[in-house]
């Protein structure tokens, strides 16, 4: 039924993998830890009959931006203002 298909995760899914690039590649810790918000709210919102693989990898990969940012610069983050 089209009337009960839900976009959410799937749209929290792609933000969290974008996120998680920009968190990886600009060394920017905000941007990773929006990813693992993200991540977390698609994980929230996910029925259990989808299949969990893609979800789990983007879930991995903001765990791993954060991780990243964090090992290449420890200090605490900064306000992007």
């Amino acid at each position: 039924n089209p009337a009960l298909e839900d976009p959410t995760p799937d749209y929290m899914n792609l933000l969290g993998m974008v996120f998680s690039m920009c968190g990886l590649m600009l060394k920017l810790k905000w941007c990773a830890w929006i990813a693992v918000y993200c991540s977390f709210i698609s994980f929230a919102n996910s029925r259990s009959s989808e299949d969990t693989k893609q979800m789990m990898s983007s879930f991995m990969l903001s765990i791993s931006a954060v991780v990243m940012s964090y090992l290449q610069n420890p200090q605490p983050m900064s306000p992007p203002w």
